[in-house]
């Protein structure tokens, strides 16, 4: 993000990624407004400014978290459910639009490395969700804004904080990264 930032909203802050991206943006500065379905879902000591209860498929919710704010993140995701879904584009959808009315440019978007691969090698379990995914990437690049499309490979719940990662454009590199460096890496 930059300096001109200063109200960020996040989507998918209680999803393992999103969990750890909320503090970390938090302590970088960021006035941080979250979505949520379920608020006992985030840490007592979570450290957004804003929560607002509702879910990312209700227009009127995506909305209401956008007012005042200057850059976006997208983390959704669907924890263990790898069944067919169309939830991460549609919330994409909603989210974008709303961007768009209310003259809100920047958007970080979490999708997966298997978008960089020959869809015929990705393991036949994950290809609903990369479905989903491919959706929400279409979705993002006809939107007209400014946006970042993350696309990172494995995401590890178990690694530390290290700061040092490799950032490709177009290319996958590496086999894993963790949470806390993905995170990281939405905030910086």
């Amino acid at each position: 993000m930059t300096d001109a930032v200063k109200n960020v909203a996040i989507f998918g802050s209680t999803g393992m990624t999103g969990a750890v991206t909320l503090p970390i943006a938090a302590a970088a500065g960021y006035n941080v407004t979250v979505l949520v379905r379920d608020p006992s879902r985030l840490p007592a000591d979570h450290k957004a400014s804003r929560v607002v209860v509702g879910d990312v498929l209700n227009k009127e919710d995506v909305k209401k978290t956008l007012e005042g704010q200057d850059a976006v993140m997208i983390i959704l995701g669907t924890r263990n459910d790898l069944s067919p879904t169309t939830m991460m584009s549609e919330g994409t959808r909603n989210i974008l639009e709303a961007m768009k009315a209310r003259g809100i440019r920047k958007v970080i978007a979490c999708m997966s490395a298997f978008l960089l691969w020959d869809r015929a090698k990705v393991p036949p379990r994950l290809v609903p969700v990369t479905e989903d995914h491919d959706r929400m990437y279409t979705v993002l690049k006809e939107s007209g804004l400014d946006y970042v499309a993350v696309m990172p490979p494995h995401i590890a719940d178990n690694h530390p904080l290290t700061e040092k990662y490799t950032v490709t454009e177009n290319m996958l590199r590496g086999r894993v990264i963790s949470k806390y460096d993905l995170g990281h890496f939405f905030v910086k």
